[in-house]
């Protein structure tokens, strides 16, 4: 299938441009999660992973959880680049929500960045945010990549993106 990148406006970044494989790299965007009226991270100290095709994943460091606890899931899977993912459930005001985050505590040698840092889907929680802005989670359920204005698509996870 051909793809034919959306055109990056002033101010965005074309995921198209994204490198292959996938980077890790600091991220200063102040970055917020709130769920039930409890704000969950907000931390301008994210790990931002880009990949060709896939809006921006951010990590997010451990310390940055308030109000809420990580729970092991037995659910894991593997990133060609990053190594074995360990899926995380969260506590939050007597709510459990499963499966909506994943970590690397092994990750390989490019990604040590993102060791202890927690990733989160964006669906399951009331309100995800990228510098104030609202967040549009990463069609398809599977990829955890986070829509906002900066970015321009397509977007892996798009119904006939399977082989991009």
């Amino acid at each position: 299938m051909h793809v034919v990148p959306e055109p990056a406006g002033e101010g965005q970044e074309s995921v198209w441009a994204f490198p292959r494989p996938a980077i890790a790299e600091p991220c200063a965007r102040r970055i917020v999660i709130r769920h039930r009226g409890a704000t969950i991270v907000d931390t301008t100290q994210a790990v931002r992973v880009i990949e060709t095709s896939h809006p921006p994943s951010y990590y997010l460091p451990p310390d940055s959880l308030k109000d809420a606890r990580l729970r092991p899931s037995p659910h894991r899977s593997i990133c060609e680049w990053k190594g074995q993912a360990a899926y995380v459930d969260l506590d939050i005001g007597g709510e459990t929500l499963r499966q909506v985050g994943w970590l690397y505590p092994s990750p390989t040698p490019a990604f040590r960045l993102l060791a202890g840092f927690v990733a989160f889907y964006a669906a399951p929680f009331d309100e995800c945010l990228v510098d104030g802005e609202p967040v549009t989670p990463q069609p398809g359920g599977f990829y955890g990549g986070w829509i906002t204005s900066h970015v321009a698509g397509p977007f892996k996870g798009i119904p006939g993106s399977r082989f991009w």
